[in-house]
């Protein structure tokens, strides 16, 4: 199931509050060359231009489809089909900046070592990735994929998203890679209209993509119908049907 930059780009405000306040704490002055791995649409991309307007900027994302948006969106500016678990790009770079990305990639205790020699001297690698795994829509995510006919196919499915370790995993590796460490996590409430279907239609843009991609059509919308029952439960809307969504993000800014 390949990534939709549409479906992904529904929520780019909500979507875009945790890269502002990453960037912002970025404190590199002279910034002459940038990355932005795992760009996406390219959302997170145009706020590192803005940051850094006199930067030549990089993105990468292993999705074609994700890539072909972004240029689109920013068309002065080099995006490249390419995998972040095997970017060879020597750098160096003053700014790597990775938003909601690295948690798809495995083996960090490797991949965040290798991102940091590519970093210039003095040069930053800054960091979100989602922290919800234990978060209520996640565990019901699971209870579904558990409890159906589907249930032995999508066993291993959450699996490509166990690379990701607390705060004080990625404090010491990074501080034992010789980095200064700004490292911190934050809860976003996001207010979403149309209750419970609108947190189906986020979580569709991210973290359902791996069970609904081993699901034909049909299955696929029997998983979705019990996914959306039960956030329903969990997540009454208001009278004017929003619902408020807590969403915890955790950031790094590792600095050589």
């Amino acid at each position: 199931m390949s990534w939709s930059p549409t479906q992904y780009s529904k929520f780019e405000a909500e979507r875009s509050r945790p890269v502002k306040d990453l960037v912002a704490q970025i404190s590199n002055k002279m910034v002459a060359h940038a990355a932005d791995i795992g760009c996406g649409p390219g959302n997170s991309t145009e706020l590192l231009q803005t940051q850094f307007p006199d930067a030549t900027i990089v993105g990468i994302d292993n999705s074609p489809e994700m890539i072909e948006a972004a240029r689109k969106r920013l068309p002065t500016i080099c995006f490249e089909v390419d995998d972040i678990s095997t970017w060879r790009s020597p750098g160096p770079f003053d700014v790597i900046l990775s938003n909601a990305a690295l948690q798809w990639v495995p083996d960090h205790a490797a991949l965040l070592p290798r991102l940091l020699a590519k970093l210039a001297p003095a040069g930053s690698l800054a960091v979100q990735v989602p922290d919800s795994l234990d978060e209520l829509p996640h565990r019901l995510m699971r209870e579904v994929a558990a409890g159906g006919t589907w249930a032995s196919r999508l066993a291993a499915a959450p699996r490509v998203l166990d690379s990701r370790h607390g705060a004080e995993w990625y404090y010491r590796l990074l501080r034992d890679e010789g980095a200064i460490v700004n490292i911190w996590r934050t809860t976003y409430f996001h207010q979403l209209p149309g209750g419970a279907a609108a947190i189906v239609e986020w979580f569709k843009g991210s973290g359902l993509r791996p069970f609904l991609a081993l699901l034909d059509a049909a299955e696929r919308y029997a998983f979705l119908a019990q996914y959306e029952a039960l956030l329903a439960r969990a997540y009454p809307a208001s009278p004017d049907g929003t619902v408020l969504l807590p969403f915890p993000r955790l950031f790094f800014v590792a600095t050589r």
